[in-house]
């Protein structure tokens, strides 16, 4: 089946899509993106992807090029033209084309990306169902890792040395020994007191729509919650640990560093968050 891309208004053929060499997203990564879960033909989370999509835009000062009832219109067409059941819609936008220099250009008109790829669903609860092991890495990101850019080098090369050691992937830890989060994901602990733990949303993170949203799940659900970060001993010691995105939902970490998590099986939280956000994601009624 031909895949088919959206790019700055047409869409086109997947492999035939193409950008300006002088696009600024290519150049200096002057872009932000945003990537929604699809499971079922439910487009997971969307309002909340559209509010970070906006506070990103914000942040680097790119006027968005649709409202996002338009958006979320082409979302919907290129969902329908991939016959997206399962997978990922992924979405940049970048300042636009203009002459290589490092200041914002006079005239420069955003330009839109957006494509759809399958996602081996049965795979990704196998993988949930059996945890997954982590290694820790220095985090050598920027300072504004909050706005949701495409300047993703650091988390690249994190998670693939992270696979060539033979884990899953990494969580990056900070000066103070403290762990930030996942290459694309956050990270969350239940401690050795049975608190619910993740990192407060400062600069230091990206503020993940799928960690809100488990936020309110587990506050609904009557677990003990605070958004209080935790250290790389802290996390060896907890009872559970897991991430939270788009792409992972909720996926227990079971391993870190090469040594276990609590006894080094997938926990009673992390499956129940799971199933219930899941649970929560398709029963909503969407337009």
């Amino acid at each position: 089946m031909p895949r088919f891309a959206y790019v700055d208004g047409q869409f086109v053929r997947h492999g035939e899509a193409s950008i300006h060499v002088e696009d600024r997203g290519l150049q200096f990564g002057d872009a932000v993106y945003e990537v929604w879960a699809v499971r079922n033909g439910i487009l997971f989370d969307s309002e909340g992807h559209l509010a970070r999509l906006a506070r990103s835009l914000a942040a680097l000062q790119i006027k968005a090029p649709l409202g996002n009832a338009s958006l979320m219109v082409i979302v919907r067409e290129l969902m329908a033209r991939n016959k997206l059941k399962d997978g990922l819609v992924y979405l940049q936008i970048s300042r636009g084309v203009a002459r290589r220099d490092h200041p914002f250009p006079a005239h420069s008109y955003p330009s839109i990306i957006l494509t759809a790829r399958g996602m081996n669903m049965a795979q990704a609860d196998l993988r949930a169902a059996k945890g997954i092991h982590v290694q820790t890495c220095t985090d050598i990101r920027w300072g504004r890792v909050d706005i949701k850019t495409v300047n993703l080098l650091p988390n690249v090369l994190a998670k693939q040395a992270a696979l060539e050691a033979g884990f899953a992937d990494a969580w990056f830890v900070d000066g103070d020994n403290m762990v930030t989060e996942g290459t694309a994901q956050n990270a969350w602990i239940l401690d050795s007191d049975g608190l619910l733990r993740t990192r407060p949303a400062t600069h230091a993170i990206l503020r993940g729509i799928t960690r809100d949203t488990i936020i309110k799940t587990a506050q609904e659900l009557g677990f003990s919650f605070e958004e209080k970060a935790f250290s790389r001993a802290d996390a060896l010691n907890a009872r559970e640990a897991f991430i939270t995105s788009a792409t992972s939902f909720v996926t227990p970490v079971i391993g870190l560093d090469g040594q276990p998590i609590g006894d080094g099986a997938p926990g009673p939280i992390a499956r129940k968050l799971r199933e219930t956000y899941l649970s929560q994601q398709t029963s909503v009624k969407r337009p």
